[in-house]
């Protein structure tokens, strides 16, 4: 089985690819910066807006994980070239090159100015809080497209806050620890016709706000609690619009900012 990586130098997948490497398979990946292979890895350096680039990369691959892209907010020029434009021409290049399934990287900003309760729905309707969500919301809309126009299998994960440890207070409920991104993107890449779906990414947190059962449905179980990192985290609880909203303080702060 080979695997295509987008964005294989960046945060999350630097975490992932030591927990999707598998003797029966091949990783390839992509980025603008060559990241570090090991292995089988097969390495392409390109960016996700360059049909040829993808078209190439795509080449005898069973799957995509699509990770390229900016990952925080952005100018809303560079937030639709690279997030939005770039997830279409991998789409198109996967569905070209006859790949079946295609696993999205969405956010919890798609829905950021969703109140926050118990057990948020994961495939609840877009709210997002950012140019950066919008984004996130326009790719599971371009994978409900070219699932429902081509049969292809996606599964978009709205990935909560994926880091070594939780960042902050925050992150208490949206943390996905490493090891169970690792479990997670596995079933997703390893449950059989999923069709459409939309998942959260995150751990089974004592504070998660998020549905599990989606993502479980998939075959996934999350096995770390951000809790045990809890005494370790001294900031100050968010308030306001920023407590109220699934987004956190992404709900406040400036459009088209990096933040």
């Amino acid at each position: 089985m080979r695997v295509l990586i987008t964005g294989a130098a960046g945060g999350v997948a630097t975490l992932l690819r030591p927990r999707l490497r598998r003797p029966d398979r091949v990783l390839r990946l992509l980025d603008i910066t060559a990241p570090e292979p090991e292995g089988t890895d097969e390495v392409l350096t390109g960016s996700v807006t360059d049909a040829g680039v993808m078209a190439e990369a795509c080449r005898d691959v069973d799957a995509v994980i699509h990770l390229g892209g900016h990952s925080r907010e952005n100018s809303w020029a560079e937030t639709l070239d690279v997030n939005i434009n770039g997830s279409q021409v991998v789409l198109d290049a996967a569905q070209r090159a006859g790949v079946s399934r295609v696993v999205l990287a969405s956010s919890n900003h798609a829905v950021g100015f969703r109140r926050v309760t118990e057990a948020l729905p994961a495939d609840s309707t877009p709210r997002p809080d950012t140019f950066y969500g919008v984004s996130k919301a326009a790719i599971e809309a371009l994978g409900s497209l070219y699932h429902s126009r081509f049969g292809m299998d996606v599964i978009c994960v709205r990935i909560g806050s994926c880091f070594e440890r939780p960042p902050g207070v925050r992150g208490l409920s949206t943390w996905l620890s490493p090891d169970d991104a690792g479990r997670l993107f596995e079933a997703c890449l390893t449950c059989p016709s999923p069709g459409y779906r939309v998942v959260w990414g995150v751990s089974a947190n004592t504070r998660r706000i998020y549905s599990l059962a989606e993502a479980e449905a998939l075959g996934y179980r999350p096995l770390d609690d951000a809790e045990k990192f809890a005494a370790e985290i001294t900031d100050p609880a968010p308030t306001g619009d920023a407590a109220r909203y699934v987004g956190g303080p992404f709900t406040t702060t400036p459009l088209g900012e990096p933040n």
